[in-house]
């Protein structure tokens, strides 16, 4: 996994009054690394619905499919992967109840990399790096720094690291080297849109071109923790 972990999240979209299959439909001409669904207050019905109507679009350009800690609707839409916080169900538990899909960890600590990386998922996740505002009570900022050494450890173990928290396009070119992805909210939208008018295609166009510059970040040399 190389490049933008685009991070879709249906209470951001929809407080903005962006529909997200429109939203999906830019970041993925940007090839990303992967497209995640993060709808924590949605209906599992609406959830599961989106899900199926993103995974063909994702399917087409080979950029895989993430749900946010629910592998149960992961399977019934067809979705390449699931992510799972540290309070949700443990990684053995998801592959009891999904064999056969990836998983993604989050982790905040040294202690809880080293842990994750033992029980070989797809793809780690560290951070808060920077302030972050798109989620409720984040965990203490681990810093360049943090991040750095737990990139080290992530590789020995031949896992792939995504940088999380609080990640803009300037902050993104110091993480280079130090992340083999970065995982990103609100960063990939520009001001409000137009939808409706003349303007909205403008919008959608600079939504492809924040998610290329920073995916392009990532994928122009070597990946030093291996792929997924």
């Amino acid at each position: 996994m190389r490049g933008l972990y685009a991070i879709v999240d249906l209470g951001l979209l929809e407080g903005r009054r962006i529909d997200p299959i429109t939203f999906v439909q830019a970041v993925l001409l940007a090839r990303p690394a992967a497209v995640q669904v993060r709808a924590k207050q949605a209906a599992s019905r609406d959830i599961l619905s989106l899900l199926r109507a993103l995974a063909p679009m994702c399917r087409a350009v080979s950029a895989p499919l993430v749900a946010n800690d629910r592998p149960d609707l992961a399977i019934l839409a067809g979705c390449d992967m699931v992510h799972v916080g540290q309070s949700d169900i443990p990684i053995d538990q998801v592959r009891r109840l999904a064999p056969g899909i990836g998983i993604g960890v989050s982790t905040h600590t040294p202690e809880q990399l080293d842990a994750a990386v033992a029980a070989r998922p797809t793809y780690v996740a560290y951070g808060p790096v920077f302030e972050t505002s798109t989620k409720k009570d984040p965990d203490p900022v681990v810093g360049i720094a943090g991040l750095r050494e737990a990139h080290t450890r992530a590789a020995r173990a031949g896992v792939p690291l995504v940088a999380i928290g609080g990640i803009t396009r300037d902050r993104a070119s110091a993480l280079v080297g130090i992340a083999d992805a970065v995982a990103v909210v609100g960063e990939l939208l520009p001001p409000a849109p137009a939808f409706g008018h003349r303007f909205a295609s403008e919008w959608l166009g600079e939504v492809t071109a924040r998610a290329s510059a920073l995916g392009n970040l990532f994928t122009s040399g070597p990946s030093r923790a291996g792929t997924a």
